[in-house]
């Protein structure tokens, strides 16, 4: 099938890259030129793992797969999936405006279009959106029949930065979400090289169910975070392991072992700002969720907690602390959101001279975050070297495997804020939640 995407962020690309993977020929049509020259390069705007490869390979060898700028290569595919920003308001509700405006550029381009398109909303939008704001601006632009000349239909998706490409090609779950026929169908036609090779479970149902699917997926799992890391900060105050009460919490098929590991918390694009969004949007219709409030003050509370476990060993005052992480989960280099950057302000707050290290997220986090006072060291052996204290915010498996680089450090204190590290003498260890 020929397929379009617009947008060439996380989800664009990887979705791009995956469907030129399946056969499909796939254009991805983006507004920023450095954007497009690079993947029209062979190369990711994005670090994810699997990606590369992918990307190298169906730019370069099998043609598959190209990027532009002209929303006219849009007439000869058959299928459009949308994946554009929907960034957060103060309020919490998502900023529909870049949606909106490409939907409507897309429409205006489909209008010169002879016979079916399927469009597809790939973003995360709150339940309503598809039918009540995208379809109908598709429809006007067009100048086209909603369900007779063009469909528009629902694909939320489930993956995880770090681990996106993965969870493409083996995904718990395809969602296909329509109000007509035949887009259902032009749907089922996409994804068909992948459940014909994988099994997995296929859901079909309306749009506005499929676009409640993800809202509910990913506040499902920020509440399981929080409750585990709100249970670790009871155990820390009674001496317990809340590691060993977790694998057997996970022995229970009602409950599982996922997403029981406690910490400093979730961050990124999608947790933050799906909870966000859908309590903003129960809140529009007069209902406060009480547990996903609570949810998010417990993962709030997680990096005061660290700090505050720093303040009881030592003053930092004018005194190098090495920082090890700053994207907010290891394989991407993705900082939105991430716990790393209120430690920095708790630290610099606190007189520290903070030097960080993270083999991927440096740039970005520069770039998200100008106004944060760190220094950036080459390797983790660098920022240990002469440290008061060491915090481990991002489980990159390089940290696991430290070990004689702390000796380096003038004060071996190590509050490990994502249980990577092992205790060992010559070090005082302290975990966040255990």
């Amino acid at each position: 099938m020929r397929i379009s995407v617009i947008g060439s962020g996380y989800v664009g690309t990887t979705l791009a890259a995956c469907f030129a993977d399946l056969g499909h020929e796939v254009v991805n049509v983006d507004i920023d030129e450095e954007v497009v020259a690079t993947i029209n390069r062979g190369e990711p705007p994005i670090h994810e793992e699997g990606l590369p490869e992918r990307v190298a390979r169906h730019v370069t060898e099998t043609g598959r797969l190209r990027a532009t700028t002209d929303y006219d290569d849009v007439l000869e595919t058959e299928a459009t999936f949308v994946a554009l920003p929907t960034p957060s308001r103060d309020d919490g509700s998502i900023d529909l405006s870049i949606m909106e405006a490409g939907t409507e550029q897309l429409g205006e381009t489909l209008s010169t279009k002879e016979g079916w398109h399927t469009v597809v909303v790939k973003s995360t939008v709150v339940p309503g959106t598809t039918q009540d704001l995208i379809a109908p601006t598709v429809a006007a632009a067009s100048g086209k029949a909603l369900g007779e000349e063009i469909g528009v239909g629902m694909n939320p998706e489930f993956l995880r930065e770090g681990t996106a490409v993965a969870d493409f090609l083996e995904p718990d779950k395809v969602v296909l979400g329509a109000d007509d026929d035949r887009t259902l169908a032009d749907l089922r036609t996409v994804y068909e090289p992948l459940t014909e090779r994988v099994d997995t479970a296929v859901v079909e149902t309306g749009t506005r169910e499929a676009e409640m699917m993800k809202y509910a997926n990913n506040a499902f799992l920020a509440a399981k975070v929080s409750l585990i890391n709100d249970l670790g900060n009871i155990c820390k105050e009674l001496g317990v392991d809340t590691y060993e009460v977790a694998d057997a919490m996970g022995l229970d098929d009602r409950i599982t072992r996922a997403f029981l590991d406690s910490g400093l918390g979730w961050g990124g694009s999608c947790f933050p700002k799906d909870v966000a969004a859908i309590v903003a949007a129960a809140r529009d219709e007069g209902y406060e969720p009480p547990m996903l409030n609570a949810a998010v003050e417990v993962n709030d509370l997680m990096p005061a907690r660290l700090l505050s476990l720093l303040d009881d060993h030592v003053d930092v005052d004018g005194k190098q602390v090495a920082l090890l992480g700053l994207a907010f989960k290891p394989g991407t280099d993705d900082v939105r959101n991430t716990r790393s950057a209120a430690l920095v302000r708790g630290l610099t707050d606190r007189g520290a001279d903070v030097v960080a290290h993270d083999p991927a997220a440096v740039e970005r986090m520069r770039a998200s975050f100008p106004e944060l006072d760190f220094a950036v060291a080459d390797s983790p052996a660098e920022a240990l070297d002469g440290a008061h204290a060491c915090i481990v915010a991002t489980a990159w498996p390089d940290y696991s495997a430290l070990d004689d680089e702390f000796d380096a450090m003038a004060h071996p204190l190590v509050l490990d804020g994502r249980h990577c590290l092992e205790p060992r003498d010559g070090i005082v260890y302290e975990g966040l939640t255990w």
